[in-house]
Parts: structure tokens; sequence; C-alpha cells
């Protein structure tokens, strides 16, 4: 691999990150100001903040470290119950210890985005549903970007498959169970060369039946061993009729689920299917138009059901990575790994356009991942301000339904201690998976 490709790989992913925060942020703002809360920043990345502008109450900006973003709404919470009394409240870290400290911290600086304690333009005053519609913009942004990515991958650009024309046809028939790949005079003639068929022929129809696809002529092949069989080509533009006999050879057998079948002593059952030797050219071919976001919405399925395994299998990325065994491929990655996978992608010696899809199905897996882990009901996640907001409103049809006063709002700053808890394990696992993407990298090249 050339190490200027490797970074460009690098570089895009990082490139394409940057955009899916800007979107999932972008995707929390525009509702926020359009049900009028008061967005005081909108910020890519973390750290010192390398460039900002304000415009009009709100300062954009980008910051150093692009691993993630935010926007700061006014009014998260409700205001605390000093400001709300007038009281001066209890200062600095006296008393209540380390957590209570942390969520009189947590509503000073929430009493800082507050006009006045009737502020309107604050966010803890929306209605659930509102509440509820700008905390899943964000994530639901990812969700759309994901199936952007895998329809132009799918749709635009399409999935390598076989076609009917002939890319090579073999000399020889190596007999099964060697390891080599060149002919020797002993070996017997391929039956596709015996026959004339020629790399550029098209194949037209096998055994009198019209083929769309190779794996159509394939499965005619293989059930005619040792029969000859008509096999019409177009070459140069003219059809011309071949006889072709498939050699029997044997092969494992296979179930429907593409497993190899074993008898009882765990030998593989071989089976002789026929054999003509030759091999198809390799083409895109486009899918239909619905075919991203159903990859989409299978992926969210199956990155949904290992989020919550997702402790034990850093444990086992750890484990692996101490005693120096080989990682999980299908394990979980930190965006370092993901840089690795893109770098290794980009300077592949494959074509451009397999270069090209395999960047695109990375960042719309990656969106996918940021789409499933922020709907996880836990704050600070986008998911834990939904159930706040869902529990508030549950709150208030309880009291409708039972003639009680209506209650106070949700005071989501009692939650800091978990979210304290929930923070310290991302950034846990989140080091773990760095220096396991560091130390001991999956990789594309094995």
């Amino acid at each position: 691999m050339t190490v200027v490709a490797f970074i460009i790989g690098i570089v895009l992913l990082v490139v394409g990150l940057a955009v899916s925060i800007a979107l999932h942020e972008l995707g929390h703002m525009l509702p926020a100001k359009k049900f009028g809360v008061r967005v005081g920043q909108y910020m890519i990345g973390f750290g010192p903040t390398l460039w900002s502008r304000r415009r009009g109450e709100t300062e954009y900006g980008v910051k150093a470290i692009p691993l993630g973003g935010y926007i700061s709404m006014a009014g998260m919470y409700p205001p605390s119950p000093a400001k709300a009394d007038g009281s001066a409240g209890r200062a600095g870290r006296a008393g209540g210890g380390f957590f209570a400290t942390m969520v009189q911290d947590a509503r000073a600086a929430n009493d800082l985005t507050l006009e006045t304690d009737d502020d309107p333009r604050v966010f803890y005053r929306l209605p659930v549903w509102k509440r509820v519609v700008v905390m899943l913009g964000g994530p639901f942004m990812n969700l759309v970007l994901a199936i952007v990515l895998f329809t132009i991958l799918l749709s635009g650009i399409g999935v390598q498959a076989a076609t009917t024309t002939i890319d090579s046809v073999s000399e020889c028939v190596i007999p099964s169970g060697e390891q080599r790949t060149a002919c020797e005079a002993s070996d017997p003639a391929a039956p596709a060369a015996q026959a004339g068929l020629q790399p550029g022929d098209v194949l037209v129809s096998v055994a009198g039946q019209p083929v769309d696809t190779f794996a159509e002529s394939s499965a005619i092949v293989r059930e005619s061993a040792g029969q000859t069989i008509p096999v019409v080509v177009e070459r140069d533009g003219d059809e011309v009729t071949l006889r072709l006999t498939p050699t029997a050879v044997s092969v494992p057998e296979t179930d429907a689920a593409g497993q190899v079948v074993t008898d009882a002593e765990g030998d593989p059952v071989m089976t002789e299917v026929g054999y003509a030797g030759m091999r198809a050219q390799l083409a895109y071919v486009p899918q239909p138009i619905w075919s991203g976001a159903e990859a989409t919405f299978a992926q969210v399925g199956a990155v949904a059901g290992i989020v919550w395994k997702l402790p034990a299998m850093v444990w086992d990325t750890a484990v692996a990575t101490v005693t120096g065994q080989e990682r999980d491929p299908n394990g979980p990655l930190s965006v370092v790994g993901a840089g690795v996978l893109a770098g290794e992608v980009a300077a592949s010696d494959q074509p451009v356009l397999n270069r090209i899809s395999g960047l695109l199905g990375l960042l719309a897996s990656l969106n996918v991942a940021l789409f499933v882990f922020n709907l996880i009901p836990l704050l600070p996640l986008d998911g834990g301000h939904v159930a706040v907001a869902l529990w508030d409103g549950t709150k208030r049809v309880w009291a409708k339904l039972t003639d009680r006063p209506s209650p106070k709002p949700v005071d989501a700053t009692k939650l800091v201690p978990v979210t304290f808890v929930v923070v310290v394990a991302l950034i846990a696992m989140g080091a773990v998976l760095i220096i396991s993407d560091l130390v001991n990298p999956i990789s594309l090249l094995g």
C-alpha cells in the first residue's frame, strides 16, 4: 500500500465523520430554532476553538478535536431551586459530597442559559412531543445520511456480480486436492477449452435454456456432468453454437446456508458436479432504488442486536490485546480503527471504484452506528433526553387522569451522577478500543 493513499483514506473518513457530526447537530438545531428555543452555540468537535463566527444569537464554530459536536440550548432543564426561590444557594463545593456538588454545578451551568426565571425560549418549556423531535433530530439525520450513502453505493454504483461475459477459460483440469495452479502435460484439457469457448464470449443459452446470469449457466453445467450440451454464445456480433461436455469433479456438499456438510466423523461429504473451466467477468450491477433503505434498516437491526453486548465485546477485545490473540474481525472499533480500515481500503490494489465503494460503505455503517448508539436511553445520549421528556409527559398525563395538580418539570440534573458513570464508562471503553486499534488492529489485509 502507498503511504499517500493510506493518508488520503484516513483524511476522507475524518471529513466524512465531520460532515456526519455536523448534520447530526443540525438535526437538533433546526427544530429547536423552529420551536423558538434560543441556541447559543453550534460547535463541531471538542477542545480549543479553531474558528467561530456569530450569526444572530448563535455562535457557529469548529474545534480542534473532530470526535463529536454539540449545540447549546437555553434551559435544557428547569431552573434550580435556589434560582427559583431567589436564594443564593450553597456555593463552592461545601456540603453534599462529590455527586451533590456535580448536581449543583450542573444546575448552575443551566441557570446561566436562562435570561429570566420565566424565560419562554427555553427547551424544558416545550411540549413533550417537540422535545422528542428536537432530540431525535440528530440521530434521524444520521439515519438519512446512511440511507443516502447506501443508495449511492447500491443503486448508483451497484453490486459486483458475475456477468454472462466469459473472462477467462482454463487450459486444463487440475486434480482435486492438488495445491498447484499451473497445468502439467498429464492434466486433461478443460471442457470449456475443448468446446472452443473464448474470453469475451457472451453466453446466450446453455443446454437450450436462455441464461441471464452466470449463476444460471453454472447451475446447468453442475447438473450436466458427462453430458454433451449445446452452448450458444455471442461472438463478434454473431451467435455461435458450441458443444460442451462438463467433466465430473468431486466437491464438498453444502447446505442451504452455504455451510459444508459433514459426516458422523466430521469429514466433508463429497458430491460430484459438472465442471467446465470458465470464469465470468465481474461488473457493477445497479440495484433497485429502495435497496439503500433496505440495507440501512437491516444494519440498524444488526447493530441494535449487539449494542447491549458492547461491554462484553470490549472486554474480549482487551483480553485479546493483552494476551496477543487475534481480534474478532466483527468486533467493535474506535474511530482510530475505522481510520486504519479506511486507509487500507484507499491504499489497496483494487480498482478505484472498488475503493470508493469500500469507503462509502464504511461511512454509511458508521452513521448507522451513530444512529443506534444515540438512541440508548441513558444521559448524556440523545435517547436519555428523550426518556426524560417521555417521563415528564407520563407524569403530566397521570396527574390529569387522577385530577391532581400538574407536576413540576422533571429535573434531569438529579441524574448527573448516573450521567457521570455513563460518561466514565464510555471513555473507558473508548480508551480500550483506541489502544487495541493501535496495538492489535483489525486489518483487511489479514
